[in-house]
Formats: structure tokens, sequence, C-alpha cells
């Protein structure tokens, strides 16, 4: 039997909405009406979490809208993205047991590995810092005295009154694919999020995360974020898809690619080497379509087909050891219902458990 997986929605909080990719829309910019009706469509379709994406210059604070829109949900969960080089983290630690009480304990975390804006660290040092802040944050949200003699933050403090419902961290989820990203993932988080890639590629960093994980004593939990475009037939699921593209020039697609913040990473580096190496039509393997890199940076390439097709895709994913997927489509409220109603009621799906 499969295992219970837990299934995730994505509110477009960076200004990443579209009806055509590339095409400013501005029904679709990231607002707080927008972003809520998103998040709320997610309540309403079933979703166990929904993913709030944290940029600097791009659109709606994240903290903010987390707080903002925790009591409006009766059952759905938040991961909250937050740029731990925008952070001192026992103010964080904080933040997150407050929003955590309003959400009567449905909190979990996306630690991102940013930089302070305007400064910029090197890779080795900066992803030693976010090792830091995990700590940090694990530390004082487990409500434990807090004894942290670091390169970045030296700090002796007891932990904050406020504590989440549980009394425990939420659970951290972490991405990244340079050998520094993976190591710092090794090392301190729970739930370590992946970009789409070829099976066999998956089951490779799976494993080397599972080696990198061991020698620090730790395990890992598994996460696959990838866009996804259902339709009764695969013929539709493939039009559609190339109807997102349909007003998409080439050097439109470039300037959105360069201009976000992690356009030089690692991760979007094998996102772009996935689209060079994909056939004519876009499809690197079987019902995955790599057409929605040329659009965006990060995650950039979306699971094309019907239900049973998008189901067998996700089943052969979970068979490799994935226990959370974090999926979007283009406009996102409209996608969360088409996925909702097709393939989620198929799923055997549940939040994780911290």
């Amino acid at each position: 039997m499969t295992p219970t997986c837990e299934v995730s929605w994505f509110s477009a909080l960076c200004d990443d909405d579209y009806e055509f990719l590339g095409v400013p829309d501005a029904r679709l910019q990231s607002s707080w009406e927008h972003c809520r009706d998103i998040v709320l469509q997610a309540e309403t379709g079933g979703y166990d979490n929904i993913l709030l994406p944290s940029g600097y210059a791009l659109g709606i604070d994240t903290t903010a809208f987390a707080a903002g829109i925790a009591p409006m949900l009766k059952r759905l969960a938040l991961l909250m993205a937050v740029r731990v080089g925008e952070s001192w983290p026992p103010q964080l630690a904080r933040q997150i047991a407050t929003i955590d009480q309003m959400l009567g304990g449905r909190l979990n975390i996306n630690i991102i590995s940013s930089d302070l804006p305007g400064e910029t660290l090197a890779s080795g040092p900066r992803y030693a810092r976010t090792v830091e802040a995990m700590r940090i944050l694990k530390t004082l949200l487990n409500g434990e005295p807090l004894d942290h003699d670091g390169e970045f933050w030296k700090l002796k403090l007891d932990p904050p009154r406020i504590r989440t419902v549980s009394g425990k961290a939420p659970l951290l989820y972490f991405g990244g694919l340079s050998p520094d990203a993976r190591d710092a993932a090794a090392k301190a988080c729970d739930v370590y999020l992946m970009w789409p890639d070829t099976k066999e590629n998956v089951a490779a960093i799976i494993a080397d995360m599972q080696e990198r994980a061991a020698r620090h004593g730790r395990t890992l939990r598994f996460g696959y974020r990838a866009h996804v475009i259902v339709r009764e037939t695969e013929d539709e699921a493939r039009s559609y898809a190339e109807r997102l593209l349909s007003k998409l020039d080439a050097a439109s697609g470039a300037a959105i690619r360069a201009k976000s913040l992690d356009a030089q990473s690692a991760g979007v580096a094998a996102q772009t080497a996935l689209r060079e190496n994909a056939a004519a039509d876009g499809y690197v393997e079987e019902n995955l379509w790599t057409g929605i890199g040329r659009a965006r940076s990060g995650c950039g390439a979306a699971i094309v087909g019907d239900p049973d097709q998008v189901l067998a895709k996700l089943d052969s994913y979970r068979a490799m050891g994935i226990e959370a997927f974090v999926l979007s489509g283009y406009p996102h409220a409209a996608e969360a219902d088409l996925f909702a109603r097709h393939v989620l009621p198929r799923i055997e799906h549940a939040r994780l458990a911290r």
C-alpha cells in the first residue's frame, strides 16, 4: 500500500500568478484579497497545507499575511516561508509561536537561506548562518533555554513565554541542491524539498540526502514541489500547457528568470538543464513538462495529463519516498479547484505529523 502523504497548494504572494505565462495581469497580481482567495480555495478544496512564499523584491509580506489569514482557516495548515537573512531568530520564534496559536497548531515553516537585502554572503557562510538559525528556532520553540555561541549569533536566552500549541517546534521545510545547501538540510531541517526532475535524479538526490543526514545521526522526510495541469483527457491537458506559453516571447521569459533572487542557484541551474534536455515538445519524461521554466525561475516543470496519469506520476514519487507535495498551477485558484476535484479525492493524504 502506498503510504499517506501531505498534499499542499501554493498561494502566489510573490507576483507569480498568470493566465498566460509572462503576461502580467492586474487581476492576478499579489494582493491581500487575491492571495486570500487562493488560500480559501485550498481550504475548501480539502488540501492539507499551503505554501506562502516570500521574496524581498516581489509581492507582499509573508509573515503579516499568515497572521491575517490564520483566523479565517478552520483546518488548513500554513507553510510560511521565512527568509533567514531578514530575521532575528528569537523574534522570529515569537512570531512563529504566536501564529501557530492563531492557527490552533497548524503552522509549518519553509526556511529560505536568504541574504540580508543589499548584502551578499558567499554560499558557505550563508548556509552556515541558516543552520544556526534553524537550531536556534528549534531550541526556543521546543521550550528549551538557549546557550548558542555561533559565528553569526551569540545568544543566551530563556525560551519565549509564548509557545506553539504542541509545545514543540514546527516542521522546518528546506530545499537547495548545492553541496552547502545539502549539508545544511542534512544537519538541521525536517523535510527536504525538491524541485521537479527525472525519476532517476530524484532517486539519486534522496539517496544522497539520506546518506548525508545519517552522518549527523539524523533522518529526513522528503517533499516535492511541482506545478500540475490536470484535465479530463491528456490531449486537453497538453493543449492547456501550450496555451499557457502562447503569448510568451523568449526575451520576456529570460527577463523574468533573471530578476529572481535565486537566478544563479544550483537548483535553478538544474531546472535549466532539465529544460535543455527535454524533447522538442518540452517533455523530459512521461507527463513531466518543462515549459513552465521558460517563464519563471525556480520550480520549472509541471506534471501534465489526465487524472489517472497525474495520480500515477504522484504515486511513483510516493513509492520513492516522497511524503509531501507542494503543487501549483496557473491561474492558482482555478487549478487548485481542478486538482481538488479530479485527483485529490483519490489520494490518501493528511498533514505531516510533527
